[in-house]
């Protein structure tokens, strides 16, 4: 299993990074990006001090995904700092998405559509067909989430990316331990966002690597 986005005490979460990956791979992950908030005051520590737990990650047989979240910044600022993510190091780029509960900035989602350094949109909201293509286009997946207020978009998210043709992953977006999913929670997510069995199936075994490869 996979979970692309979580977040630890290095932004909002309330578990060390260690302890979050013991608990995923205690639950039968494999691969766990942390993707803790960021902006232009922290994103490069945030990228430093994940990089300092893959070894203790490895032990515990999870692969680390160091990454980050980019998170209520200026749409004009998007590319640039995913940008920067990458080269210092990062695995995973996430950007906050127009969730429908909280004030992100207009021009959010097309901004992260349109940055081939982004890999996951999380939590779009009501994402447009025309933004879900640019996604589409640059490989970048749109996130089905179980996050509470986040997840009152995930069937709009399905709809769009089945018309797109856009990826979906399923992830936690987890801050503290009761947010983490075993694989029927994270089925039943994925199955209550409208996706069919089959579909289920595929997104919840995506081939990480090939994905951010693409």
């Amino acid at each position: 299993m996979y979970d692309l986005h979580t977040h630890s005490i290095l932004s909002d979460g309330e578990m060390l990074p260690i302890e979050l990956i013991r608990r995923m791979a205690v639950l039968g992950y494999t691969t766990v990006a942390i993707t803790d908030h960021v902006d232009p005051s922290n994103i490069l520590s945030v990228i430093e001090s994940l990089d300092q737990v893959r070894i203790s990650a490895d032990l515990f047989g999870v692969r680390l995904l160091c990454g980050v979240e980019i998170t209520h910044v200026p749409p004009s600022q998007i590319a640039d700092l995913a940008q920067k993510a990458k080269t210092a190091g990062a695995d995973i780029v996430v950007v906050h998405g127009e969730t429908p509960v909280e004030p992100v900035a207009a021009g959010t989602n097309h901004a992260a559509c349109g940055c081939r350094y982004v890999n996951v949109l999380a939590h779009p909201g009501l994402i447009s067909s025309e933004d879900a293509l640019l996604a589409a286009k640059n490989g970048i997946a749109l996130e089905i989430t179980s996050r509470s207020g986040h997840n009152r978009a995930n069937g709009h998210v399905v709809r769009v990316a089945r018309e797109t043709a856009c990826q979906i992953v399923v992830d936690s977006d987890a801050h503290a331990p009761g947010d983490l999913l075993d694989e029927r929670a994270k089925f039943v997510v994925a199955k209550g966002a409208g996706l069919t069995d089959a579909e289920c199936k595929q997104v919840i075994s995506l081939n990480i690597d090939h994905f951010l490869i693409s």
